[in-house]
């Protein structure tokens, strides 16, 4: 007698098991890298109701003032580091002379803390002045009423256009 063999049933089920644990690493990944990724200094910046910069393609540059008055530069290689004034001046005037040998505009703002000293500010703008800045801006946080009416307004489908 011939042994007859059964065909086997194509399996129905996938076993997700595998997904579930690799989706659990990356989620682990990402919530220890992403406070890394927040880098500058803090600051408690000034209220203020005013539109929002264009995105422009290269970074722009920033000098941070903190409560202290000590000042930061975003595009240094250590941009969490105290910086003092003569390398603020030379490294804002290097990044600008580039920008200006490659035929390139960049923004440069201050970030001043909202406790610090106006002096403080007008120092940073001084020296962004003779490194050779065409124009400063600042930054500053939008008003609370200002961002609660926004809120409102795009939940009700009437979004602000800018």
């Amino acid at each position: 007698m011939i042994p007859v063999r059964r065909k086997r049933r194509p399996m129905a089920e996938i076993n997700v098991v595998p997904y579930i644990d690799v989706m659990l690493v990356l989620l682990i990944i990402f919530m220890i890298t992403a406070p890394l990724l927040n880098q500058g200094v803090q600051v408690d910046l000034p209220k203020a109701k005013a539109a929002a910069i264009a995105n422009k393609a290269k970074e722009p540059i920033i000098v941070s003032v903190d409560k202290t008055g000590a000042f930061y530069l975003n595009i240094s290689a250590t941009p969490e580091t105290v910086m003092p004034s003569a390398i603020l001046l030379e490294k804002v005037r290097a990044g600008l002379a580039q920008d200006q040998r490659d035929h390139a505009t960049r923004s440069v703002l201050v970030k001043a803390d909202a406790s610090v000293n106006y002096g403080q500010v007008m120092q940073a703008m001084v020296l962004l002045q003779q490194a050779g800045a065409p124009s400063v801006g600042l930054i500053t946080d939008p008003s609370q009423a200002e961002v609660a009416v926004k809120i409102q307004q795009t939940a009700s489908g009437n979004a602000w256009q800018a």
